[in-house]
């Protein structure tokens, strides 16, 4: 039988191409970090104190960051404050960036998408997670994430409603569910939990109730999934003993044997280190930048897994400065009170590994 030119030239390009997309497939999923017998992918979460543009929003009562304000906001500090954060999110990547960056106090999607032309941002794959939240400042949660690395199956903003005070509103929770490096899906959860403004104990129940909802999305997981893996993460104005953790969310401090079914805050491993917080209040630090994740991802048998000491908060020199009043460090921010003090946040970047086997 005879074969047409048609038919040769379509085996060819078939024979040449497909080898290419195959290339591409497995350098999709190589580990970002290398030169480790099991290399790891690293995720960070950052609170990055009020990254604001320099426009007014007439949705939002965003006037404290605007160049008429008393804190005189304008397009010079703003784009340092970029550059800032840009370096961080570029430093803490350690060999290449992270693969997924939670944030928050983003005041919309413009700011996020100038953060994403610095350098050495600019012309990543990075892609954005991000909707504008009901928080009367404006301010929301947000997921960065490197497509070449994570595939993004799905994602959803779950609103968060007070039964005892219908007119409050906080941020949504940001919740991503994907395929790590093509081996496995994570569930990816973002959060900044309601503040401790007008007392911890006044607004205790806030957080409690935003704990609980993200629990309740948890236990919904794994009614299908009960060996899910799971990251939850943010800033949730509170300490990992505190009953929004332990009671609302039913998170454990990590135990010898970690269950499937449980959840393990890992943040307490930071203690063991210097600084032994990441935000720090009338000399004292906190614990308020949490990494809690399920039972599962402690297996290390796993095709992905992590271990508590695979948590570290970031802490750079240029992150600190001397504390003159309380002694030690303190977080290098961008504001003290009314006045600019041109640092980098109030509180310090958090990171985990996530390891697999090569």
């Amino acid at each position: 039988m005879r074969i047409s030119e048609e038919t040769v030239m379509r085996i060819f390009i078939f024979i040449a191409v497909v080898p290419l997309l195959l290339a591409g497939s497995c350098e999709k999923n190589k580990p970002v970090v290398t030169g480790d017998p099991n290399p790891f992918y690293r995720v960070m979460f950052y609170n990055v104190e009020n990254l604001f543009d320099t426009e007014d929003d007439p949705a939002t009562d965003d006037s404290e960051f605007l160049p008429g304000s008393e804190k005189q906001w304008n397009q010079v500090r703003y784009q340092d404050k970029l550059d800032k954060i840009a370096r961080v999110v570029s430093d803490l990547g350690g060999d290449t960036l992270p693969v997924l960056v939670g944030l928050c106090e983003v005041e919309n999607g413009k700011v996020i998408g100038d953060l994403l032309k610095i350098d050495p941002l600019a012309g990543s794959d990075y892609r954005v997670v991000h909707q504008e939240s009901p928080d009367k400042r404006g301010i929301d949660v947000a997921l960065l994430y490197r497509y070449r690395y994570f595939t993004l199956h799905r994602s959803e903003f779950i609103p968060v409603r007070f039964d005892s005070d219908t007119a409050a509103r906080t941020r949504d929770i940001l919740y991503a569910v994907g395929t790590l490096g093509g081996i496995d899906t994570l569930h990816f959860f973002v959060g900044h939990w309601p503040s401790r403004s007008g007392g911890e104990i006044e607004s205790r129940p806030l957080r409690l109730h935003v704990a609980g909802i993200i629990r309740d999305r948890v236990d919904s997981i794994r009614t299908f999934h009960p060996d899910a893996l799971i990251v939850i993460t943010g800033d949730f104005n509170d300490e990992p003993e505190d009953l929004s953790v332990t009671s609302g969310l039913g998170a454990l401090l990590v135990a010898a044997d970690p269950k499937d079914g449980d959840l393990y805050d890992l943040t307490p491993v930071i203690r063991s280190g210097q600084p032994q917080g990441t935000y720090k209040y009338r000399g004292s630090w906190n614990l308020l930048d949490h990494m809690v994740v399920s039972g599962s991802l402690l297996d290390t048998t796993g095709s992905l897994y992590t271990r508590p000491v695979e948590m570290k908060v970031f802490s750079r020199s240029y992150l600190l400065e001397n504390d003159e009043e309380y002694m030690g460090q303190r977080p290098f921010r961008t504001y003290l009170g009314p006045y600019y003090h041109g640092g980098y946040s109030d509180h310090l970047p958090v990171y985990l590994n996530i390891r697999y086997r090569n």
